[in-house]
C-alpha cells in the first residue's frame, strides 16, 4: 500500500559502515531540504535506542502504524545494539543525513554526544525532533541549536513510581537505586525522582549504581548488593528491563523472595506478571508508541514551515496489580 512505512532496522555492521560517512555526511546533504522519496513524500528518520528493549520495539511498531495511517511520509526506523552503543546511534544519524532525510526523530542514548551529529543534520537542512530522553540544554545552548522535544516528565514518573514502594515498604526501609545511562538526562531525571520519593516516603537509600538499562548487569549489581547489603528491602528500577534483572536476583538469593519489593518505569508487557503477583509494586507508563507518533507529527509540522513547540509534554501512568486486574 502506498500508506505502509518504509523501515529499515540498522544491525552492527551496517552502523559500523555508516560510521566510516562521518567526516563527509553533512556535506553530502548540505545544499538544503534533500531528495523526497517515491511519490513526493518526505522521508522522517526515527533512531531510537536499543531493540533489544521491549519498550523501544512497541515505539518502533507505534511508529510504523501511525505512518501508515498518515500515508504522507516514509519512515526509516534504525535501532541500536545495546543501550550503550552510543556510536552506532552516531552512525544512524549520519546515514539519514547522507540519505538527505527531510527529518529525524531521535531518542538520544546519550544526551551530550548525540548534539554535534544533530547539529550536522541541522546545518544540513534536516528537521530535527528529539523525544524520549532529553538533549543536554547546555550542550544545546553550545551548539546554537533550538531542538523541540515530546516527552514525559521523567522525574515526576519516577517520583511517583518511588512513592508507591514506599506506601509498600513503609517509612524506615533501606532501599537501593538502579540507574540508566550516566549521560542519559532521563536516567539523571529518574534518579532525581526516586531520591524525591524516597525522602518523602522515610525510606534511607543505601547505594545508588548504573546497570546501563540492561537486564544481564541489574542481574549482577543487585546479585552483588544482596550480598553486600543484605538488610535491602526495595530496588527503585529506572526502567523495567533492569527491574526484570532484580527480580531474577531476588529470585535466585535464598530467603530473599518475597522480602525485596521493586519499583519500575516503561510498563512493558514482560514486566506485567510481575506486577501482578507483587514483585514489582508499580511501574509506569510513558507510552513510547505515543511519543513516537507525536515526534513524527511534529517533525512534519517543521518539514512543511510551522514552528514546533519547544516542549510536547506526553502523559505519564502509575501501573500497579490493580490496574492490571
Amino acid at each position: 500500500m502506498a500508506a505502509t512505512a518504509t523501515v529499515t532496522v540498522l544491525a552492527l555492521a551496517s552502523a559500523l559502515t555508516a560510521c566510516g560517512q562521518e567526516g563527509d555526511g553533512a556535506g553530502a546533504a548540505g545544499s538544503g531540504s534533500g531528495a523526497k522519496a517515491s511519490g513526493g513524500r518526505p522521508t522522517v528518520c526515527l533512531v531510537m535506542k536499543s531493540l533489544g528493549n521491549e519498550y523501544f520495539q512497541a515505539m518502533q511498531k507505534g511508529a510504523e502504524d501511525h505512518v501508515a495511517r498518515r500515508g504522507d511520509l516514509v519512515l526509516k526506523a534504525s535501532g541500536i545494539q545495546n543501550e550503550t552503543d552510543i556510536d552506532g546511534q552516531v552512525a544512524a544519524v549520519n546515514s539519514c543525513i547522507t540519505a538527505q532525510a527531510q527529518a529525524i526523530v531521535v531518542a538520544p542514548a546519550d544526551s551530550r554526544a548525540l548534539v554535534a551529529p544533530l547539529g550536522r543534520a541541522v546545518k544540513a537542512g534536516i528537521k530535527v525532533v528529539n523525544i524520549d530522553v532529553k538533549l543536554d540544554d547546555g550542550a544545546l545552548k553550545t551548539a546554537g541549536l533550538d531542538i523541540p522535544f515530546v516527552g514525559p516528565d521523567n522525574t515526576e514518573g519516577a517520583r511517583l513510581s518511588g512513592e508507591a514502594l514506599g506506601k509498600s515498604l513503609g517509612p524506615g526501609a533501606k532501599v537501593v537505586i538502579l540507574e540508566g545511562n550516566p549521560g542519559a538526562a532521563n536516567a539523571q531525571q529518574r534518579k532525581a525522582g526516586f531520591e524525591a520519593a524516597a525522602r518523602t516516603a522515610g525510606l534511607t537509600v543505601v547505594d545508588s549504581k548504573t546497570a546501563h538499562w540492561e537486564t544481564d548487569e541489574a542481574y549482577t549489581v543487585v546479585g552483588n548488593w544482596l550480598t553486600t547489603h543484605p538488610e535491602i528491602q526495595g530496588v527503585l528500577a529506572s526502567n523495567d528491563s533492569m527491574a526484570l534483572g532484580a527480580v531474577k536476583a531476588v529470585q535466585a538469593k535464598q530467603g530473599k523472595q518475597g522480602k525485596v519489593k521493586i519499583a519500575s518505569f516503561d510498563n512493558i508487557e514482560a514486566i506485567r506478571p510481575y506486577v501482578k503477583d507483587g514483585s514489582v509494586v508499580a511501574t509506569v507508563d510513558q507510552y513510547g508508541a505515543q511519543q513516537a507518533a507525536d515526534g513524527i507529527d511534529e517533525a512534519m509540522k517543521a518539514v512543511k514551515g510551522e514552528k514546533p513547540q519547544s516542549w510536547v509534554k506526553t502523559k505519564i501512568t502509575l501501573v500497579t496489580a490493580a490496574d492490571l486486574g
